[in-house]
């Protein structure tokens, strides 16, 4: 593997926090693929395209006035064209109501293309561990 090619990826995920930080979606948009297909934790089961990740980020900012993203253990594979990566993730800060929260740590995985010679993600999953059990999530895990 590449370690500039690795870097480079490293960096279009480095975009996706820098862009959660700030709150802006311009910035959201530039890592991820036109056609991304996201399975993220809230309903729908896929969003398909842009516009629908970026609609669920934009429901983040409806809620959080301030936003911090952590991300631990990214690890990367790396093919001429196509990549994969996967980490943990924790969405945190203060709410619009003033409420401070931690956030949980979640999965992270990426699936990532190389179009003209730019790494997009063209595929992200997020999850929560579930109790087999109770059939409900679990959200209290560290990594």
């Amino acid at each position: 593997m590449s370690t500039h090619e690795e870097a480079a990826i490293r960096g279009q995920i480095q975009k996706v926090i820098d862009g959660l930080r700030a709150k802006d979606l311009d910035t959201l948009r530039e890592p991820y693929a036109p056609d991304v297909i996201s399975f993220d934790v809230e309903p729908p089961l896929q969003h398909v395209g842009i516009e629908a990740k970026l609609a669920n980020w934009a429901k983040v900012f409806e809620v959080f006035e301030t936003v911090d993203y952590e991300l631990r253990d990214l690890t990367l594979a790396v093919g001429d064209d196509v990549a994969y990566g996967y980490a943990f993730g924790r969405l945190s800060g203060t709410m619009k109501n003033g409420v401070a929260t931690t956030g949980m740590w979640v999965r992270v995985t990426y699936g990532l293309r190389k179009i003209d010679g730019t790494w997009v993600i063209a595929h992200d999953q997020v999850s929560v561990p579930f109790d087999i059990l109770s059939g409900k999530g679990v959200v209290d895990l560290e990594p």
